[in-house]
């Protein structure tokens, strides 16, 4: 007798705990996991909207864009020239895929993944630099009027180069080794010879001297704003007078920081990008910016919302 009450009330306290869960998981003032957490966190209306969208090729890869407003894309073997207004104005096949493009005074440089080709801005060939390092994967390449610099991750360092294409300096090759986890690898020369990197593997923006010398850095991971979410941000970069523009993976977001790193506004967080593939991007003066997106090979045209002009 004694053994049926136990067992009995073994199976009641079951059954009561069974219960218990299902109503605290159904009732609406159950304690439940706040799935809007990681949108709260990251959420800021965008600024900037798409203006204009152009296919341009499967393979796309790159854009670069003149200070007259001509722009210049890359990818799968190609390197086109569009006027402002989107119109094509001439295309060359190449013989190995353009993974990055700069633009300075007369000369586009297209960084393959080993060579720097040098055009006219007419598209004809004018040089050609290169292989410097076996096992070359080359992801960005900026120009000045007196260097060019070019972002291997393949090795993990970045080649100051001269206008005669004569390695002056190799960032990451002989002191302090970069922690490059993937071919995402983004670097922009100012004017006066400063070389901003972005050294993902550590979420961060770094400013340098060409031969090397760390001047100052910015950057956290994380998914709030003006932090760099998941491996290997920001994935794309470009400088404007004003401060930053990046792009980033994991969390497809494009978006303007300051001159210290600091958030300023999204050009787009809330789009239908594919978030594995983060837009190539490109300004001349800040109040145009352009995208290029590998996943659908269309470049996109952002410009301010009308009611924040």
């Amino acid at each position: 007798m004694r053994k049926r009450f136990t067992a009995f009330l073994s199976l009641f306290v079951i059954l009561a705990f069974i219960g218990y869960i299902i109503y605290d998981t159904a009732r609406p003032g159950g304690e439940q996991p706040d799935d809007n957490f990681a949108d709260e966190k990251t959420r800021s209306d965008d600024q900037w909207r798409i203006a204009q969208e152009v296919f341009v090729s499967e393979g796309l890869k790159a854009v670069a864009v003149y200070e007259d407003g001509t722009i210049f894309t890359g990818g799968e073997s190609f390197v086109k020239c569009y006027s402002s207004d989107l119109k094509e104005i001439w295309s060359i096949e190449t013989g190995d895929k353009i993974m990055a493009l700069a633009v300075f005074n007369d000369t586009v440089y297209a960084a393959t993944e080993e060579l720097v080709l040098l055009m006219n801005k007419e598209g004809n060939t004018i040089g050609e630099w290169g292989p410097y390092e076996a096992e070359c994967l080359f992801t960005s390449i900026t120009a000045n009027s007196s260097h060019v610099a070019v972002a291997d991750a393949g090795n993990k360092i970045v080649f100051i180069i001269t206008k005669d294409g004569v390695v002056s300096s190799m960032i990451g090759h002989f002191d302090e080794k970069l922690i490059i986890p993937s071919p995402y690898f983004d670097v922009c020369l100012t004017p006066g010879n400063i070389l901003y990197m972005s050294h993902t593997g550590n979420f961060r923006i770094e400013k340098r001297s060409i031969a090397g010398k760390l001047l100052s850095s910015f950057g956290e991971p994380g998914i709030e704003p003006g932090a760099f979410c998941g491996c290997c941000n920001p994935a794309h970069f470009t400088v404007t007078p004003l401060g930053f523009i990046t792009a980033e993976k994991g969390i497809n977001r494009i978006k303007i920081l300051g001159p210290e790193g600091e958030f300023v506004e999204y050009v787009s967080s809330e789009n239908d990008f594919i978030a594995s593939v983060p837009l190539d991007v490109a300004t001349a003066e800040g109040v145009t910016i352009y995208g290029a997106n590998a996943a659908d090979g269309k470049l996109y045209v952002f410009i301010r919302n009308q009611s924040n002009e």
